[in-house]
């Protein structure tokens, strides 16, 4: 039986309605990376309208040890880390475990790394706009972290670009990123995956296929050197760095 709450088709609609909100920051050249694996298809459908190069970001959700889908934060590449102590201390999740799911989380990252870019190297971001895309928002976790990698790799602004979050995550995620963009924030959100008709799992094989037919749009040039260690601009955040 169809999904009554569904609001899209598949990520590539979604991506397409995306895109359509997006259209305002074309002018800005924007820089469009995505959140592996679901937010992928999504970002290729975003940046093909705006005419901007993809990228990725890799990050992993930190769940607690006895659920894993209750997330607790997040890591990202270059070691950014992103900790929810106060839900973690609530689920009576100890410090040594958060190391011991740190630890498990970076040996799959690491994976995802090598397999989606193998010898290529992360577009240049000091001074551009980035629109950080995913397929939806639960928690807000894993953006946040990959947020914060993009900032210290040295982008400019970071803008949250997402079809569907939970009714008041704009103003949650707001001193996070520069603007947060989404489409729906409807009521009874028990998931992402609610709200799409089809949800089916992208796989590695689809994410690398997605990822070589944007590089052949010849966008932007590799990054020839490492982050420029200076903050870009000043900027808030509601839950430092641990």
């Amino acid at each position: 039986m169809a999904n009554r709450l569904a609001l899209f088709a598949d990520r590539r609609d979604a991506g397409r309605r995306l895109a359509a909100a997006l259209e305002r920051f074309a002018a800005e050249e924007p820089l469009v990376v995505a959140l592996p694996r679901g937010g992928v298809p999504i970002g290729f459908e975003v940046a093909r309208a705006l005419g901007a190069p993809l990228d990725i970001v890799l990050v992993r959700k930190l769940g607690a040890p006895f659920n894993p889908e209750y997330g607790i934060g997040a890591i990202a590449e270059r070691g950014v880390r992103f900790v929810r102590r106060d839900d973690a201390e609530a689920a009576g999740v100890s410090a040594r475990e958060v190391e011991e799911v740190v630890a498990r989380e970076s040996v799959e990252l690491e994976r995802r790394q090598r397999l989606y870019r193998g010898e290529e190297r992360p577009h240049p971001v000091v001074g551009r706009t980035v629109i950080l895309v995913d397929d939806g928002i639960a928690t807000g976790g894993t953006a946040v972290a990959a947020g914060r990698a993009l900032r210290a790799r040295g982008a400019v602004r970071v803008v949250l670009a997402v079809p569907v979050a939970p009714l008041g995550t704009e103003e949650r995620l707001g001193d996070d990123f520069d603007e947060v963009v989404c489409l729906e924030q409807p009521h009874g959100f028990f998931g992402i995956g609610q709200f799409y008709l089809d949800f089916s799992q992208v796989g590695d094989e689809e994410v690398i296929a997605i990822l070589a037919e944007a590089r052949s749009w010849g966008a932007a040039a590799v990054d020839p050197s490492p982050p420029d260690p200076r903050p870009s601009v000043p900027w808030r955040s509601s839950s430092p760095l641990p």
